[in-house]
């Protein structure tokens, strides 16, 4: 997820884009770049790779005077985080330059074809690829040429475009991310968020799904990729700077739950193909070694090591090759059988996790093959794996995660789909099935914040003097209740388990009563009727119950005191909508006891000790 910033007007366009860069760092910090059309007309670029004090640095003595420009601030999906890598980039010509958020699904595509014809392309990026779509396309109109590419373009993007030879220009579209527009007076911003531009104006219009800004000094033209005229609303922002970092959201930890729908795009995007098959091309140099591995080990810690339960039990359903999850701290220690035919999945969110790297160290001394899934481009883990699959998440600022667990439980079920396929043991029917389910699944999460988040802060208010809590759920849903519980302890500090519903009987019922209330993970799934049977042994010990239910269940409510809803998806990937009432819980939880939501005591979000 990375930031955009672009200016026009009479004022010098550098520092106010290196303010706004500043704003928006928290949305990537790999790497930093600029591109100013100066005084005599000419183009100048500057990029550099980690923070944005490098690029601040680099242009401190040499920033060209310049009334307009567009920068940003990048946290990589495609290419390593160098110079060349990032944005912004040229056509052949230099004259076009474009950045970009997002991710476009069919770059493969589009480069080899531009490549043919003659262009140069000289990063890694996928965003490379549109500032030579658009060079194709131009012939006198900016618009024009950014409509015309853009038709040709399959994926997630927010962009700001400029041509060197249009004085006072920028363009600027969004398909799935965000992009505004801010207006003042005779100035106009594109940002990725209100933060970038609010020390300048509150004038904002928010573009909507596949809008074209036209962006002059004197105000915005919007047409949707066929030309055809849109009409926007302005709105005012009262937010201050500090707020509108955290997009209008009281915490950063509130805005990532609220951020989940496009982190599942981006997860997804070029990984379920347009008629609905799995595709994981950064597993392809593997193919011949998953084709003859006997077993799967899944190290991970913490929330990575419920989303990783996830992923066991689709790989070992789908391929039927045992596949366990072990806690990353413990795995030295007590270590399976490793050998080549074992496949080592690490997972890990900021991928420095020193309990993860140091199992995943000993398993590929052993010779075993190691595939990593985090969500940090360029971390420690990438370097002991034979294959990465980034989550595609975007920055996550709380300490508590939140997008990162949806994200992790998506990939590691697309992977293990992919694996399945590659061993020929998934049918093409249920590939297709599981690929409709991933497609919805971010207008599902959409629609479970839409039933959640109204009615989150009154549910935790009616149970903000319990003394603890028991989370249970069965099969796909169990993940879930430990994930659900992990959260509450997070970051309102109040006593809570996750256990399999079927273990309450055999100890943990004892605690159950008055004070104790019960919260069951009920979404639909084939062990259903039985977590109902579990839920009846909680009620009949005076527990008050909170259930987790998918809509259009007729009979929940005569078994609980509360109901979340969330949408029906495929039982795979069911955790993913049913942790978020569970957030929103534990987040209002915290609220309600004063706690620190975003950093909340004795925790850190990278673990690097063991």
């Amino acid at each position: 997820m990375c930031g955009i910033v672009g200016y026009t007007g009479p004022r010098e366009a550098g520092p106010i884009l290196m303010e706004g860069l500043s704003r928006l760092e928290y949305r990537g910090y790999d790497s930093a770049g600029i591109a100013l059309v100066d005084e005599e007309g000419q183009m100048f670029v500057e990029k550099k790779a980690g923070k944005l004090a490098n690029l601040s640095t680099a242009i401190a003595e040499r920033t060209p005077h310049s009334a307009m420009g567009i920068a940003h601030t990048r946290w990589a999906t495609h290419g390593r985080p160098n110079d060349l890598n990032a944005h912004p980039h040229a056509d052949c010509s230099g004259k076009i330059t474009v950045i970009h958020n997002g991710i476009i699904e069919n770059f493969r595509e589009l480069r080899d074809g531009l490549e043919a014809r003659g262009h140069r392309l000289e990063s890694e990026t996928d965003t490379e690829a549109l500032a030579h779509l658009v060079e194709e396309a131009y012939a006198g109109d900016l618009a024009d040429a950014v409509r015309a590419a853009l038709r040709r373009v399959e994926g997630a993007y927010a962009i700001a475009v400029m041509h060197r030879d249009e004085h006072g220009r920028l363009v600027g579209a969004r398909k799935d991310v965000p992009l505004i527009v801010g207006l003042n007076g005779e100035e106009s911003f594109i940002a990725s968020d209100v933060a970038a531009i609010l020390a300048h104006t509150n004038r904002v219009i928010f573009l909507e799904e596949g809008d074209i800004a036209d962006v002059r000094p004197s105000g915005v033209e919007i047409t949707n990729v066929a030309g055809v005229p849109q009409d926007r609303a302005e709105t005012v922002i009262d937010w201050s700077p500090e707020v509108a970092e955290k997009g209008g959201f009281e915490h950063f930890m509130l805005k990532e739950i609220h951020e989940q729908p496009n982190a599942l795009r981006q997860a997804l995007a070029g990984r379920v193909t347009r008629d609905h098959r799995i595709h994981v091309p950064e597993i392809e140099a593997m193919i011949p070694t998953l084709g003859t591995i006997t077993r799967i080990e899944l190290v991970a810690c913490g929330t990575a090591s419920y989303a990783a339960q996830v992923g066991a039990s689709a790989l070992e359903a789908w391929t039927g090759l045992p596949a366990r999850v072990t806690v990353g701290s413990e795995f030295r220690y007590s270590p399976p059988p490793l050998d080549a035919g074992t496949l080592v999945i690490a997972v890990t969110q900021s991928g420095e996790t020193a309990d993860t790297i140091a199992p995943t160290r000993l398993a590929r001394e052993r010779g075993c093959p190691i595939i990593a899934v985090t969500n940090t481009v360029g971390s420690a883990i990438t370097r002991e794996a034979g294959a990465v699959l980034f989550l595609q998440a975007g920055p996550e600022i709380a300490v508590a995660a939140s997008k990162t667990f949806v994200t992790q439980v998506t990939t590691l079920v697309v992977l293990a789909a992919a694996i399945a396929r590659i061993r020929g043991s998934m049918t093409e029917a249920a590939e297709i099935e599981l690929a409709h389910a991933l497609r919805d699944l971010p207008d599902a999460a959409q629609r479970a914040l839409e039933l959640n988040a109204p009615h989150a802060s009154d549910l935790a208010r009616r149970y903000v003097n319990s003394r603890g809590f028991m989370f249970v759920g069965r099969g796909a849903t169990y993940p879930a209740a430990l994930e659900g519980a992990l959260k509450l302890k997070e970051i309102s500090y109040v006593h809570a388990e996750g256990y399999p519903a079927g273990e309450l009987k055999h100890g943990p019922i004892s605690l159950l009563d008055a004070e104790c209330p019960l919260v069951a993970i009920a979404t639909r799934s084939s062990t259903y009727d039985k977590l109902i049977s579990n839920v009846m042994e909680g009620r009949a010990r005076d527990a008050r119950v909170i259930a987790v239910a998918t809509e259009g269940d007729l009979q929940i409510e005569r078994f609980a005191d509360d109901v979340a809803w969330v949408p029906a998806t495929h039982e795979a990937v069911s955790s993913v909508l049913a942790i978020i009432p569970l957030q929103l819980f534990a987040y209002h939880m915290a609220i309600a006891r004063g706690t620190d939501v975003d950093q909340p005591r004795n925790l850190a979000k990278s673990v690097t000790v063991e």
